[in-house]
């Protein structure tokens, strides 16, 4: 769609109405020409996006719960729902939509995770190199099968189980943010004090990779697990440094449509994933604390500076 087209569209949207496109523009520039998809998973992630940008182009689908919200520049923004099953059927919908163009466009994760305390810390940002799946495969209890490392057998590869992203684009996004002053809190310091491995951490960019599984664990042993599955699945090359539910499913939906190369994940650390000494498991489920607060700042702070240098620099027409 022409940029003309945009600004008439967010005229009329916002009056209640959707234009597809322009009278005498051709039939294939009735759709939204997607500079940069920013995906997230839930409300409070969407709201980081919502709230400090102005996407008045509202596009609504029939299976996905949120409208899609975009301005004339290109920026959309939606939500997928939590888990695999919201990711992959949102993400089918919209990639598949014809009120979309996503020819030229780039697609960015911007949400919160765990993480283990060794590797990162509240409030620190991963670029993913790798993204797997922890559920495939046959979790076994260790206690019953001992000779089997941390009770998980691959049994086969699978398609979705581990993708690699492109090397160069994460390099790339890295590049652009790793000097970035993170948010940060007295709260979120008291907090890191009670890990050992904690001590002298503080907010930072990196690259290494996440897990994802509709299975919200807390504890050192399934924390070790993923460490583990990780090391299987990429054959020594990942380091598991954060988990959440979504990844493998939103990847698995750009694969198929052949955007994969165009794809980034930006996890923000919102919590451990494992209580530390003296806390239960429950307790540590339950408690809340300040790295949620600047998890969401932060993925906000770093996504908006990938995605304006992406929509400045857009793959070619094809």
């Amino acid at each position: 769609m022409t940029l003309r087209c945009w600004k008439i569209a967010a005229a009329v949207t916002a009056a209640g109405a959707l234009v597809a496109g322009c009278a005498g523009d051709d039939k294939s520039e009735d759709k939204l020409d997607v500079g940069v998809l920013i995906i997230t998973m839930f409300d409070p992630e969407h709201q980081a996006w919502l709230s400090r940008e102005s996407l008045p182009i509202s596009v609504k689908l029939p299976t996905v719960d949120k409208p899609v919200q975009c301005n004339s520049d290109g920026l959309c923004v939606i939500e997928t729902g939590q888990g695999k099953s919201n990711a992959a059927t949102t993400m089918t919908a919209v990639l598949s939509s014809p009120k979309f163009d996503f020819s030229r466009a780039y697609f960015l994760t911007t949400g919160i995770a765990g993480t283990p305390p060794d590797q990162g810390t509240l409030g620190s940002a991963a670029w993913a190199r790798w993204v797997v799946d922890f559920d495939l495969g046959n979790h076994l209890d260790p206690t019953e099968a001992p000779e089997v490392p941390f009770g998980f057998r691959p049994v086969e590869k699978y398609d979705t189980a581990a993708y690699h992203l492109d090397d160069a684009l994460v390099d790339t996004a890295f590049r652009l943010t790793e000097k970035t002053r993170l948010a940060d809190s007295d709260a979120a310091a008291a907090e890191r004090a009670a890990y050992p491995e904690q001590v002298g951490r503080t907010p930072s960019v990196m690259k290494c990779d996440t897990m994802t599984g509709d299975d919200y664990f807390s504890g050192k042993q399934p924390s070790d697990t993923a460490r583990h599955i990780m090391d299987v699945r990429t054959q020594g090359e990942g380091t598991y440094c954060t988990t959440q539910m979504e990844d493998n499913a939103t990847a698995t939906a750009l694969s198929r449509h052949g955007y994969l190369n165009r794809y980034l994940s930006l996890r923000t650390i919102s919590n451990f994933d494992q209580p530390h000494p003296g806390q239960t498991v429950v307790q540590h489920l339950d408690a809340t604390g300040d790295g949620f607060r600047l998890a969401l700042e932060n993925l906000y702070t770093l996504g908006r500076q990938v995605a304006d240098h992406l929509l400045r620099n857009r793959p070619p027409s094809r």
